[in-house]
């Protein structure tokens, strides 16, 4: 690393300076007007302005900003002092002592891959440059104190002056071997004294960040990097969260560990960290894909149960079958509408699915729907949780936070996380038996769940052909080009492209007609709720609401219709192995896509008005509802 020559040093201070007193000017007046001159405070610059302004003195930043960071909050300090003078008198501004300049590099060339890698790609020949990361918050560390500078005297000729802790060596503090004082004459003195009263100390906070899985290919182990938030920096993200963070990449030794090789870790010390939560559901959406949506469901106006069965096709499309699972798995993915009742309570819009299949040492690692927040989260073996996981994921599924109080940390994170759980039973499913006794699950954990389904494999030998003829098929064809033409095929991007722009452009609300279907069937339930109570709960009404919603956003449509109460009720009915009113649904490993699911869903219709006794009002809607 270049160090900078002695001669320039005044020079490139007083360009800093000039820098900050013509374009943030407003911010060092704020600050002065702050009333504690003990805190640190942050004066923000970008990067792409400095280099439209100054760039030499841009690329010294970029090169060497173990020195030049340093330079710039010293220049802010001057800045400051020189603003605070020129205020009018009745302006009641302090000293501070503290200032530290942040340096955001969005929209500069510094985003470019070679100084912004990911986390996994970090090398040597990034030390010592202004690095930008951007990854997960997966850990956040109390905050401490340590000593960040101190001062000595040169006994010989008196001159002082200051030295940092080094990383490298632990924070320890190495003095020069002769004087360091720029005079004419050199002073060559070689014993220094530490100045009383002039070691400065920090607030102090390691964070673990680790790559963002988004941008990793299948299989790929995400890797994780230690950053040293310091001063305003502490406290101002918490695990989950999203960031990108712009530092001085260094490295300190590992702990020492008897037979165990010392080894050098890699560091980022951080300099600006910009929080991107608020990105995380962002997908791109052209205009023209838009379109695409609205002329799919054009075509299939008259057929829309057709149309919704061609976009659960291409969900796993080579597993063969499985409406019931591709149904409830779109459905959950798309979830229902958030929103307050008048007590002030917040009513979740995300929905949960538990799969229970019939024949891993697998543990839910703590974190793991912290880390999944805004997205999805994939629990198997969910019966083999540890019991203190098993009480919070309560509150993690309901109230969409998980709290935590220990070791002197009082906090609440967000969990706003749709969880897929897949378990097996205790021994042979019993069919006889409630979920709760066949699963180990508590009554309260499961009624957290929308849908629950059972998968039994009932050796079905029409069935096992059927799937391996297209099993044989898929191999096929399956290394083709796929076809974009929406009415045959949905390709993976597409399908995630149409989830993310439902859930944003369409906020569905319940008709009259849909209220009275879920109503009904709600109060049928509970009437017939003896032999399988934790699943008849109130939180199956809101499921209902939840799964309803889900499907007339799935229908690209903003009002919740008979058609989506009554397909939420099917998906309920699948849930259901006592005390399902329809006897015909099936087991849900064997469900097929049939040929016309339009005339098959005008005969279950009529067979669930019939159940909830409101098939006389429904007669004059004359069967199927339309597309709207």
């Amino acid at each position: 690393m270049d160090s900078c020559n002695e001669e320039e040093v005044p020079m490139r201070l007083h360009s800093a300076v000039e820098y900050l007193l013509h374009s943030h000017s407003d911010q060092l007046r704020s600050i002065i007007l702050s009333p504690d001159p003990k805190l640190h405070y942050p004066l923000f610059v970008d990067y792409a302005e400095l280099m439209d302004a100054d760039p030499p003195l841009a690329r010294l930043v970029f090169a060497n900003p173990t020195d030049y960071l340093r330079f710039f909050d010293q220049a802010a300090i001057l800045a400051h002092k020189r603003v605070l003078k020129d205020m009018v008198s009745h302006e009641k501004g302090v000293e501070k002592k503290f200032i530290h300049v942040r340096f955001n590099v969005c929209g500069s060339p510094l985003e470019f891959p070679e100084t912004f890698p990911t986390i996994g790609r970090v090398r040597v020949k990034h030390r010592g440059i202004l690095l930008t990361l951007k990854g997960t918050v997966i850990r956040s560390g109390a905050v401490k104190m340590y000593e960040g500078q101190r001062t000595y005297q040169c006994k010989k000729c008196k001159h002082m002056f200051p030295l940092y802790p080094e990383l490298e060596t632990r924070n320890s503090i190495t003095l020069p071997s002769i004087c360091p004082s720029q005079r004419s004459n050199p002073c060559e003195g070689t014993k220094f004294l530490c100045v009383e009263n002039t070691t400065v100390c920090h607030d102090y906070q390691e964070i673990k960040l680790q790559e963002s899985t988004q941008v990793l290919g299948v299989g790929v182990i995400p890797r994780l990097i230690l950053v040293i938030l310091q001063d305003d920096l502490v406290d101002i993200v918490k695990a989950g969260d999203d960031v990108i963070i712009t530092g001085i990449l260094t490295a300190k030794w590992s702990p020492d560990l008897k037979d165990v090789r010392c080894d050098l870790d890699p560091i980022l010390i951080a300099n600006h960290v910009r929080k991107t939560n608020e990105m995380k559901l962002e997908i791109d959406i052209p205009d023209d894909v838009a379109m695409k949506f609205k002329q799919f469901w054009l075509d299939f106006r008259d057929t829309p149960l057709k149309g919704r069965n061609t976009i659960l096709q291409g969900i796993c499309p080579q597993v063969f079958g499985l409406f019931t699972v591709k149904l409830a798995v779109a459905l959950t993915l798309i979830g229902g509408v958030q929103h307050v009742d008048a007590s002030g309570t917040k009513i979740r819009g995300e929905s949960h699915l538990l799969l229970v299949g019939d024949p891993g040492e697998w543990m839910l690692e703590a974190g793991a729907l912290v880390l999944a927040d805004g997205g999805l989260c994939c629990i198997d073996e969910f019966d083999s949780m540890r019991e203190h996981d098993r009480a919070t994921i309560h509150e993690a599924m309901e109230q969409q936070t998980i709290s935590v109080a220990k070791a002197g940390l009082v906090t609440t994170l967000s969990t706003r996380t749709i969880v897929f759980g897949a378990t097996n039973p205790k021994g042979h499913y019993d069919p006889d038996q409630p979920l709760s006794v066949n699963t180990a699950l508590s009554g309260p954990l499961l009624s957290r769940f929308d849908i629950v389904l059972v998968l039994l494999d009932t050796k079905n030998p029409e069935w096992d052909a059927v799937v391996s003829s297209h099993i044989l098929g898929e191999g096929e064809y399956g290394n083709g080009k796929q076809d974009e033409d929406l009415a045959n095929i949905w390709s993976l991007s597409i399908l995630r492209r149409y989830i993310g722009y439902v859930k944003n452009h369409f906020k569905p609300v319940l008709t009259k007609e849909a209220e009275k279907v879920i109503s009904s069937y709600y109060q049928l339930q509970r009437r017939s709720a003896t032999h399988n109570a934790a699943r008849t709960t109130v939180r199956m009404l809101e499921s209902l609401i939840r799964l309803a919603q889900a499907h007339a956003r799935l229908m690209f449509r903003n009002e919740v219709t008979r058609l989506d109460a009554i397909a939420a009720i099917l998906c309920i009915e699948s849930s259901m192995t006592i005390s399902a009113i329809i006897d015909s649904i099936g087991n849900a490993l064997h469900s097929n896509f049939t040929e016309n699911p339009d005339e098959e869903y005008a005969k279950q219709e009529k067979l669930i008005l019939e159940k909830l006794s409101l098939i006389d009002e429904s007669l004059e809607s004359n069967g199927l509802e339309g597309f709207n």
